[in-house]
């Protein structure tokens, strides 16, 4: 019988993959003739089963003591919910220190007492973008001719 044949039935026999079956002695394992033969060169130690390899541990462990070091923190490593990245209140201070910039770069333009209307405005959120609160002060005529 053919090496190949053998391994066949040893793996079919010991329930392993035939990548695990190695033939110690292959002049012995070519005169088995049934698949009797082969559990018998199974038990002489002709014929054994490589241990499975599992997955080891050492690049988790590794990766984990970067993690404590501080390492893979950024937002790009974040996993949820769209605030995973960025806190609602730090995405609220962004929005607020930015408009408060355009309101104060636009101040000398509004008309009189609408500076500190709109600085509560902006306060209680009240516009999504710049866009959307340079256009509410020019529909409601608080801009300047």
């Amino acid at each position: 019988m053919g090496l190949g044949t053998i391994r066949r039935l040893a793996a079919s026999i010991t329930k392993a993959g035939q990548s695990r079956i190695k033939i110690i002695d292959a002049v012995k394992a070519k005169e088995a003739l049934t698949r009797d033969d082969v559990r018998s060169l199974l038990k002489q130690g002709v014929i054994i089963v490589e241990q499975k390899k599992g997955v080891g541990r050492d690049k988790a462990r590794f990766k984990q003591s970067r993690v404590h070091a501080g390492r893979r923190r950024g937002v790009g490593s974040k996993k949820g919910s769209a605030f995973a990245g960025k806190s609602r209140k730090a995405r609220w201070v962004e929005k607020v220190r930015s408009q408060r910039k355009l309101l104060k770069s636009v101040k000398s333009r509004l008309v009189e007492g609408a500076y500190r209307k709109f600085y509560s405005m902006v306060k209680g959120n009240l516009f999504k973008t710049k866009k959307q609160m340079l256009t509410y002060a020019r529909e409601n005529k608080y801009m300047k001719k």
